[in-house]
């Protein structure tokens, strides 16, 4: 029996359990709730928990205020579209990053107002630009032409807050201004925010890093006080660095993810499956504590308040953390042998689009939770989905799931709502995207309705 065991622990991957959030514990211990949901819904869906979003928020807003600076959070609503994150967002105090006009009119349909949304993304159209002056957004320029046509839609009357979008040092970056361009650029913004009868208002600079690197950017952050110090000589406000996003999120523990890291191999995954690199689903210093280690930096906060600069971050993904769930109903089993070991391959009600991390040729780490819990023996088990394509696997590692799962059990998906839910969403085959449904918390218990979206 012993020797059977270890077998199957050298074909089955290590446990990645995700972090759980008290709202998540309650809804998988409710005996009904969750059954009740998928029965009304009828296929995959998504739950999301706002209040979590709320909390969030507040952790940022903690992270400037110990560091005695004024800042600015702008949700990157690319994240995650749900209406009720705009909503939460409203209502705690935290703007909106948005890249389209479907983005823009969405969040002001949600209580946010123009001057708390930062419209930024590569050449944007006449038309969201026009729609950003008139509600007094601040706009962050990615290139010259746009910025001359900015400034084609600006009147006495309705003035453009904009920003500069840097690129920075040694970045091969499509997005951003070069030195050269930036001068340029203020030289076409002239002094005092005046093009000819139109008004351009210079609030500052703005620049975005790949990567989780929390001293990269205080550095940048740094560079660009000399910038909106020399465009305040022309008369700009200049008051703004937003060091975009970024922020990392802490998905599992530390343990868990070392020991998989340390140990992944072919033998984990259905059909010898391999990944290059995942996303760091373990980060020790995630969101707010990101933000503190970067106002940290070489005295950076001291540097912001002694000249009156406020700093701007725009997270998504970090003021999703914990913040919804993705819920699958196992519609089909079978038998597979790796080594002559059996594990369980299943089919789910949905497809791997609705559950993004492949769009970026990885998978989506955090063990799925097998609902409603029964007593069972520990079986290796993949996930494949309902599309005819061969690739469509919500999970190719071989999960320890702690029993055999059977025809109508959930498989629920944690913390998904930070870019898994929207990002690489598709009606493939016709089948229905999955909808939101948000929780609210009434006390005594959890209830549920659809998103307004």
């Amino acid at each position: 029996m012993l020797a059977t065991v270890r077998a199957l622990l050298n074909i089955c991957a290590t446990p990645l359990p995700a972090h759980a959030d008290d709202w998540e514990r309650r809804l998988l211990a409710d005996p009904n709730l969750l059954g009740d949901i998928a029965f009304a819904i009828g296929g995959p869906f998504h739950v999301m928990y706002p209040a979590r979003v709320a909390v969030n928020i507040n952790g940022f807003r903690q992270a400037f205020e110990r560091a005695g600076v004024d800042g600015a959070i702008y949700y990157g609503k690319k994240a995650n579209k749900a209406p009720c994150v705009a909503r939460a967002c409203a209502e705690n105090g935290a703007g909106v990053d948005v890249s389209s006009i479907g983005e823009l009119t969405a969040a002001l349909s949600q209580g946010i107002r123009g001057d708390e949304l930062m419209v930024t993304g590569p050449a944007k159209s006449d038309d969201l630009l026009w729609l950003a002056v008139r509600h007094g957004a601040l706009i962050a320029m990615d290139g010259l032409g746009e910025l001359e046509r900015l400034a084609a839609l600006t009147t006495p009357t309705a003035a453009a807050r904009v920003l500069l979008r840097v690129l920075p040092n040694g970045s091969a970056s499509r997005f951003g201004m070069t030195a050269d361009e930036l001068d340029r650029a203020i030289s076409v913004i002239g002094a005092s925010g005046t093009v000819g009868h139109e008004s351009i208002h210079l609030h500052g600079f703005s620049f975005h890093l790949s990567g989780y690197d929390a001293i990269a950017r205080a550095e940048q952050a740094d560079e660009l006080i000399a910038r909106c110090l020399d465009a305040r000589t022309l008369g700009h406000p200049a008051d703004t660095i937003s060091i975009g996003g970024g922020f990392g999120v802490d998905y599992v523990a530390a343990t868990a993810w070392s020991e998989f890291t340390e140990c992944a191999n072919r033998q984990w995954f259905h059909a010898g499956k391999s990944f290059d690199s995942y996303y760091p689903y373990h980060f020790p210093a995630p969101g707010p504590a990101m933000l503190t280690a970067i106002l940290e930096h070489n005295a950076l906060a001291t540097r912001l308040r002694d000249n009156d600069i406020r700093l701007a971050i725009e997270p998504g993904r970090a003021l999703l953390d914990q913040a919804g769930s993705t819920v699958f109903r196992v519609q089909g089993s079978k038998t597979r042998h790796a080594d002559e070991h059996p594990y369980q391959l299943l089919t789910v009600d949905g497809t791997s689009l609705s559950l993004s991390e492949q769009w970026f040729d990885s998978e989506y780490l955090p063990d799925p939770i097998l609902w409603p819990p029964r007593p069972g023996e520990p079986t290796p088990t993949c996930v494949g989905a309902a599309s005819c394509l061969e690739s469509d696997m919500l999970s190719w590692r071989r999960i320890p799931l702690p029993r055999r799962a059977e025809v109508g059990d959930l498989l629920i998906y944690p913390n998904t709502a930070g870019y898994q839910m929207d990002s690489n969403e598709s009606a493939f085959h016709e089948l229905p995207i999955p909808p939101k449904v948000v929780l609210h918390d009434t006390g005594d218990r959890l209830r549920w309705t659809l998103d307004a979206g």
